[in-house]
């Protein structure tokens, strides 16, 4: 049996009891903090500006960090409205990710019926990235007090990540090296449910196919016309047909997102948009030429010129259990969400427009993600194949929302989104810290992320030189 002396018996419990002590003061900052915090969110709720173009979105998180002491890095990774900002000296160095970019088609005011903003620009915080950045700015301001009142060495950089809709921002942040120094990486997402676990997620491509025809009278001479809009239309016929001859699990995708303006034109202009994913990110790679084929043979059969714009792709996560049960810990001894009794009826009235509404108090539970397999896809998966990673989800929306939806838009500028964006400040603030002090579990988290490589080195699903397309979310132009 080991026996301690009196004196190791005392700092031990010193130790312990300042540990405590700086948990507590990180959760308290928040608290103090959390007006200032819910303003940054709604506001980035109000400008809801698509990726690659969150001008306001980037500058106002940048500022807030530099005012706060931190040290901004702007316009990383070619990418004008991704940043860094760091603070601390030494190791570990624990990168915390933030992300704001909105969803087309999804305007809402913050109601429970669907009502789209009548000023706003189209665009939605669909997937609540506004309460993404803002908590995650939140917890890293809470940790620089932190160590500059401990004196404790180590080093915390936000990440400053646009573009997670469909512009893989954070593969080219990769590329770049920025998270070369990392130790490890903590992340999160609004949800309609507390979850935390090793879960992974779908690989993702990418790629726009535009084609050129001849325009002619639709009518009167339409021997002359070439349409690019069949072309579309026999490119999405068939990649309906791929899908009964690919691999299981497999996901193909895609919305018309150009093309002809009157039926008595042929149309000489039309894009479609797919997304392609798999568990694998080898699969997707192997999917990715049949889908091209598709549209190939369609620009032959109707005669028209193709046009391929590959946006490039993300990996699936590579999860980290060792991690994981960090957040997990923090997270189900730091739930404590609740609605009164105006955000109650707000939630039944929203509930009413919901295909598979779910049970109020599941905002109370923590669901248990280990092993599962998320059907959405997220940069954060580049990022966790060169750095240990973990992530969790809080309840921000109400339960049964669906991700991507006006009524996820509706739920983030409200108390529901401002609680759950709290939570999930406090869960990477005090999770963040546990690292910080523990150094026993970012040398688990890097033995494990060793173990799960096996030997696979990270090749992203990116072109050769490829540049960030930071005109995605433009509307195409013939």
């Amino acid at each position: 049996m080991l026996r301690l002396t009196l004196p190791c018996a005392l700092a031990l419990l010193l130790a312990s009891a300042t540990f405590a002590q700086t948990k507590a003061d990180l959760l308290a900052s928040i608290d103090r903090h959390a007006d200032q915090t819910w303003s940054v969110a709604r506001q980035i709720w109000e400008w809801a500006e698509p990726g690659y173009q969150e001008v306001q979105s980037a500058r106002l998180l940048a500022d807030t960090m530099e005012q706060a002491g931190f040290q901004i890095e702007r316009g990383v990774a070619e990418i004008p409205t991704a940043f860094t900002a760091t603070i601390g000296e030494g190791r570990p160095v624990i990168g915390i990710l933030g992300e704001y970019d909105a969803l087309p088609g999804l305007s809402q005011d913050p109601i429970p019926e669907r009502q789209p903003r009548p000023n706003g620009n189209g665009y939605g915080h669909a997937c609540g990235h506004h309460l993404f950045g803002s908590a995650s700015m939140a917890a890293s301001l809470a940790l620089a007090e932190a160590l500059k009142a401990s004196g404790h060495p180590g080093t915390i950089r936000f990440y400053g990540c646009p573009a997670e809709e469909g512009g893989a921002a954070k593969a080219f942040m990769v590329r770049a090296g920025l998270f070369g120094d990392c130790d490890v990486v903590l992340h999160w997402h609004p949800s309609s449910r507390n979850s935390a676990g090793d879960a992974s997620c779908l690989s993702r491509i990418a790629v726009k196919f535009r084609f050129l025809g001849k325009s002619a009278h639709a009518a009167g001479s339409p021997d002359q016309g070439r349409s690019a809009v069949d072309a579309v239309e026999l490119t999405a016929h068939a990649s309906e047909l791929l899908r009964e001859h690919t691999p299981d699990l497999t996901r193909i995708h895609h919305t018309i997102t150009g093309g002809g303006g009157a039926p008595n034109v042929v149309p000489d202009f039309a894009e479609i948009y797919y997304y392609v994913r798999h568990p694998q990110s080898e699969t997707c790679r192997q999917l990715y030429p049949r889908l091209l084929k598709c549209a190939e043979g369609a620009a032959h059969a109707t005669e028209t010129k193709l046009e391929v714009n590959y946006l490039g792709g993300t990996m699936e996560l590579l999860p980290n259990n060792s991690l994981a049960e960090v957040l997990g810990t923090n997270l189900r001894s730091l739930v404590n969400l609740k609605y009164s009794a105006e955000e109650t009826q707000f939630a039944l009235r929203l509930q009413e427009s919901m295909i598979k509404p779910q049970p109020l108090d599941k905002i109370t539970e923590v669901l248990d993600t280990s092993g599962d397999v998320s059907k959405g896809s997220t940069d954060v998966g580049d990022v966790s194949w060169v750095v240990p990673t973990a992530g969790f989800s809080t309840a921000c929306w109400v339960p049964g929302t669906p991700g991507h939806s006006w009524q996820a838009v509706a739920c983030g500028a409200t108390n529901i989104g401002r609680q759950g964006m709290l939570l999930a400040a406090k869960v990477l603030a005090t999770s963040a810290w546990d690292l910080l002090e523990q150094p026993n579990l970012i040398a688990a988290a890097k033995e494990e992320h060793t173990r799960r490589l096996a030997g696979r080195k990270y090749e992203p699903l990116l072109l050769p030189g490829q540049k960030p397309p930071l005109d995605y979310r433009n509307a195409p132009v013939p």
